[in-house]
C-alpha cells in the first residue's frame, strides 16, 4: 500500500518514537488514519510496537527507515526520481513563456527592419540614387526607442549585474531571474494557502494537546471558518468535525455546559514542551507576484512592445507582394502574424484579469481573518460563563507519558526473554516490598 509521506515526516520530527496521538497532533491527521498509517509504516519499515501496562501502544522506528523503504520498493525510488525530473521540467515550462515573448519580439522587429530596409532601397532606386541616405531607414530606431538594442546586446549580463547592484543597495534582491519573473507576472507564484487545512488541523490538535486533551468550543473557534448561525452555533455543531477527526467526546457539566475530551491526544511517548500555536488561523493574502517591481515593469513593457510592434508590422504587411518577394523570416512572420498578436494581447490580458480577481479574493481572506481574530479576542476576555466552562474542562485534563519503564511487551525482543525479564522485575518488586 502507498505510505503516507506526512506520517513519515512526523515520525522523523518526533525522534522516531511516537504514539498515535503524537502523530495526529504533529500532522493534524484523523486519529484513525494516523493509527492505520503507523501500522502500515511499522510493517513495511521494520518498526516495533511497544505495549504499555495500560494497553497504550508506542511505535518505535529505526532512524534509517527511509533507506529500508527505498531499498525495498522500486516504486519509491521511481517516485523520488520523477520528483527530481519534474522540478527540471517545471522550470523549463516556467521560463518558456519568457523565451516565447523574446522570440516573438525578435521576429516582429527583425521583420520590420527587413521590410523598412527594402522599402528604403526601393525609394533610393526610384530617385536614381540621389538620396542622401536619410529616408525611412531611421524609423525602426525611432519606433523602438534609443535603447531597444540593449536587450539583444552580448553584454546583456553586464546590464543585469548593474541592475542587481542598484536593487541590492536599496533593498534585498529577489533571487528570481527575468524568465522566471515573466511566468510569475502571468500566473503568479501559486496558492499561498495551499497548506491551509494542514495548518488548521495542526493548530487545533496542538491546542488540545497544550490543554492536556480537554478544551471548550471557544478555544477551537479561532481556527475554524464557519461557526454557523442560530441553533447550529448555540449548540456548537461546528465541533463535530473536530470530534470525528480526533476521536473526542463531549462532556456535559451539571450546569448544562459542554466541554470536549480527547483521550487519544492525552497519550504521548515522551514529555514534550508546550507546542507553539498562533492565537488564530491567519490566511495569507494572495500576492500578484513575487518578482521585483523592475522585473514586472520590464515584463509589462515587453508585452506592450510586442503588441505595438505587431500592429506596425501588420501595417507594413499590407503590401503582400513585398512580403512574398522578400520571403524568409518576413514570410514566416506573415504566416504566424495573428499568433504573434494574440500572444501579445493574452500576455497583458491574463495578468490584468488575475489582478482584478485577486483583489476580490483578498477581501474575502481579510474578512475571514478578522472574524477569527474576533474569536481569539473573545477568548482572551472571557465572560463568567466561559470561565466556568474552562474550569470544568480541567477535570478531564490529563497527560499519559509512556516511558521505557511502562512497557509490558515489545516486538523488538523475543517473547520468552521478555517474560523472563518481567518475572525478574516482579520478583525484585516483591522483595523490595517485603524488606519494607
Amino acid at each position: 500500500m502507498a505510505l503516507n509521506p506526512t506520517v513519515m515526516q512526523a515520525v522523523e520530527k518526533l525522534n522516531y518514537r511516537v504514539t498515535v496521538g503524537d502523530v495526529a497532533t504533529s500532522a493534524g491527521l484523523q486519529v484513525n488514519l494516523a493509527e492505520r498509517e503507523l501500522l502500515a509504516l511499522a510493517s513495511e519499515a521494520g518498526g516495533h510496537l511497544q505495549v504499555a501496562d495500560t494497553g497504550d501502544i508506542v511505535y518505535q522506528f529505526p532512524k534509517q527507515f527511509r533507506s529500508i523503504l527505498r531499498n525495498k520498493y522500486f516504486r519509491i525510488q521511481l517516485q523520488e526520481w520523477w520528483e527530481k525530473v519534474w522540478r527540471v521540467l517545471f522550470y523549463l515550462i516556467r521560463i518558456s513563456f519568457g523565451i516565447i515573448l523574446i522570440l516573438s519580439i525578435f521576429i516582429i522587429f527583425a521583420s520590420i527592419f527587413i521590410l523598412l530596409t527594402m522599402a528604403n532601397k526601393d525609394s533610393n532606386s526610384n530617385r536614381g540614387g540621389r538620396s542622401r541616405g536619410g529616408g525611412m531607414i531611421f524609423y525602426p530606431r525611432m519606433f523602438w526607442g534609443p535603447d531597444i538594442f540593449w536587450f539583444f546586446d552580448p553584454n546583456y549580463g553586464r546590464y543585469q549585474r548593474e541592475r542587481r547592484q542598484k536593487a541590492a543597495a536599496s533593498s534585498s534582491e529577489n533571487s528570481m531571474n527575468f524568465l522566471e519573473a515573466v511566468f510569475s507576472f502571468l500566473f503568479g507564484d501559486g496558492n499561498p494557502n495551499a497548506n491551509l487545512e494542514e495548518r488548521r488541523w495542526q493548530a487545533i490538535a496542538a491546542t488540545i494537546r497544550n490543554h492536556q486533551g480537554a478544551v471548550v468550543a471557544e478555544q477551537i473557534a479561532p481556527y475554524l471558518d464557519d461557526l454557523g448561525t442560530g441553533y447550529d452555533k448555540e449548540y456548537e455543531e461546528y465541533m463535530l468535525p473536530v470530534l470525528t477527526r480526533f476521536n473526542g467526546r463531549p462532556e456535559v457539566s451539571p450546569d448544562g455546559q459542554i466541554v470536549y475530551h480527547f483521550p487519544e491526544l492525552q497519550t504521548t511517548a515522551q514529555d514534550r514542551n508546550t507546542l507553539s500555536v498562533p492565537a488564530y488561523l491567519r490566511e495569507l493574502t494572495w500576492k500578484f507576484s513575487e518578482a521585483s517591481t523592475s522585473q514586472l515593469n520590464l515584463a509589462a513593457g515587453l508585452g506592450v512592445l510586442n503588441i505595438g510592434g505587431g500592429i506596425f508590422l501588420g501595417y507594413l504587411l499590407q503590401d503582400g507582394a513585398i512580403a512574398a518577394q522578400i520571403g524568409g523570416l518576413v514570410a514566416f512572420a506573415a504566416s504566424i502574424y495573428w499568433l504573434l498578436i494574440g500572444y501579445g494581447i493574452a500576455f497583458l490580458s491574463v495578468p490584468l484579469i488575475r489582478y482584478l480577481w485577486l483583489k476580490g479574493r483578498n477581501r474575502k481572506v481579510e474578512a475571514r481573518n478578522e472574524t477569527r481574530q474576533q474569536q481569539a479576542i473573545a477568548l482572551n476576555q472571557p465572560s463568567d460563563e466561559l470561565r466556568q466552562k474552562l474550569t470544568y474542562a480541567q477535570q478531564f485534563a490529563a497527560q499519559n507519558i509512556i516511558g521505557s519503564g511502562d512497557i509490558a511487551y515489545t516486538t523488538e525482543t523475543d517473547l520468552i526473554e521478555q517474560e523472563s525479564q518481567n518475572s525478574a522485575k516482579l520478583d525484585a518488586e516483591w522483595l523490595k516490598r517485603l524488606e519494607g
